[in-house]
């Protein structure tokens, strides 16, 4: 069930809410929803996510899969699937009706990519959206404003995310239909494209955390490690692009809890 919702995913998403919450002095209730309905969403997101593609995964063998490999039940990952959806709801509207809308709102850009956005040049809008809103819930379950500048830095970080989780699918995607963004970004210049364009959106949410931030020293060794693993990403080989820019996340997601 664990390797069936994605983990990787579930992990990072689920641990940057859990930092922004803590970010924004939520008291420790509202940390503990803001962390269970994250967790929940994104459950049903991955879960969603194998039981939609199952057949796509069973025709490319796709050895990673217990649902393809029949070591999962069917039954037994819509049932989860469809607790999560129900604890999801409970939980972001325990958050409040506009914290709990907007998270759910992401919550539902993430099955919108599932059930066929992921195939179309729109495949980035889901994770734009997703993580735009995303970045906004914690601040609005503690009753703050929100700046625009969060969730525009939030869906730069989700675009680029898109890039970076797509480029180990990109073969087996080619094989079955799936031609998303990335894929269309790959096919007119190359994968090797891919991170790099990837690392632009992180360095573009990077500048808009600086310039939000109070320049502390903190937020400018930040940029600074931000700006080498970038040129890595353009001066990298073989798999030294794709780590670079997962690294440039990390530290992005570390400079927004820095700057709310």
């Amino acid at each position: 069930m664990l390797r069936a919702s994605h983990p990787g995913p579930v992990l990072a998403v689920t641990t940057i809410a859990g930092v922004l919450a803590l970010a924004v002095d939520l008291d420790p209730a509202h940390v503990v929803l803001v962390i269970g309905a994250v967790l929940t969403g994104q459950l049903s997101i991955g879960w969603s996510n194998d039981l939609l593609d199952l057949p796509r995964d069973i025709r490319t063998q796709r050895s990673d899969k217990p649902l393809a490999t029949g070591e999962l039940s069917v039954t037994l990952v819509r049932g989860a699937c469809a607790v999560a959806v129900v604890a999801c709801v409970v939980l972001s509207l325990a958050l409040g009706w506009a914290a709990g809308l907007v998270h759910l709102l992401g919550v539902a850009c993430g099955w919108a990519y599932n059930l066929g956005l992921k195939a179309t040049a729109w495949s980035w809008l889901p994770y734009a959206v997703a993580f735009g809103s995303l970045a906004a819930v914690p601040s609005l379950a503690a009753g703050d404003p929100v700046p625009a500048w969060l969730p525009l830095s939030g869906a730069l970080l989700g675009t680029g995310a898109h890039l970076v989780n797509v480029l180990p699918d990109l073969d087996d995607d080619a094989a079955t239909g799936v031609s998303g963004f990335p894929h269309r970004l790959a096919d007119r210049w190359g994968r090797a494209y891919v991170a790099p364009v990837a690392a632009l959106m992180f360095v573009a949410a990077t500048a808009l955390l600086l310039a939000a931030g109070e320049g502390g020293p903190a937020t400018w060794v930040g940029g600074a490690v931000v700006a080498v693993l970038a040129s890595l990403t353009v001066l990298g080989r073989g798999r030294t692009p794709f780590r670079a820019a997962m690294a440039i996340a990390l530290v992005d997601v570390v400079l927004l809890a820095l700057t709310v």
